[in-house]
């Protein structure tokens, strides 16, 4: 008797392809854009539909959340690396310098600096926070205003955090006095 094949049976019984080297591993810390810092807790391979995948199980804590990317998709996602040293004096560095902010209207520029704060680059969300930070002796912000800034601003503070190897609180600070210098 002879076994017919189909796509469906093929699927399954077709060779496992060999695993390719991994740019990240367990215990590595990355960067999703749209979550900002988390952990690679795990690479699992999961049945889906038939197929066999292999997935990073990446952990973020402060948002209470795990989150499964095939590792194929990874890069493809804009999952990356910690930025480098050298990339978060660059993002302090452009905290420092002067608010650049637009005569737009408020929707067009929220759209931006959301746009901005989901590339996940250290720099882009720097120069959000730069140009919504407000001094002790400015108008309040609006309320979406003040989200964004926040939200900026943690997510640059989890990296820094990450980067430079201390805790969430002092990386805090630290971005603190250079917005306040």
């Amino acid at each position: 008797m002879t076994e017919v094949s189909t796509p469906e049976t093929k699927a399954k019984t077709a060779p496992r392809k060999k695993k390719a080297k991994l740019e990240f591993q367990a215990n590595d810390y990355v960067v999703y854009p749209s979550h900002g810092v988390g952990m690679i807790t795990a690479v699992e391979d999961q049945e889906i539909s038939g197929f066999t995948l292999q997935l990073f199980v990446i952990d973020f804590p402060h948002e209470k959340m795990t989150l499964r990317v095939p590792v194929t998709k990874a890069t493809a996602t804009g999952m990356r690396a910690l930025a480098s040293t050298k990339l978060m004096k660059q993002a302090m560095d452009t905290l420092k310098g002067r608010a650049r902010v637009k005569r737009t209207m408020w929707s067009r520029r929220a759209q931006e600096y959301e746009a901005k704060i989901n590339s996940g680059d250290p720099v882009s969300i720097a120069e959000v926070v730069r140009d919504l930070h407000r001094n002790e002796d400015q108008p309040d912000q609006s309320y979406s205003e003040r989200q964004i800034y926040e939200a900026a601003k943690e997510r640059l503070t989890r990296e820094l955090a990450a980067v430079e190897k201390i805790d969430h609180e002092n990386a805090e600070e630290k971005l603190n006095r250079v917005l306040a210098a």
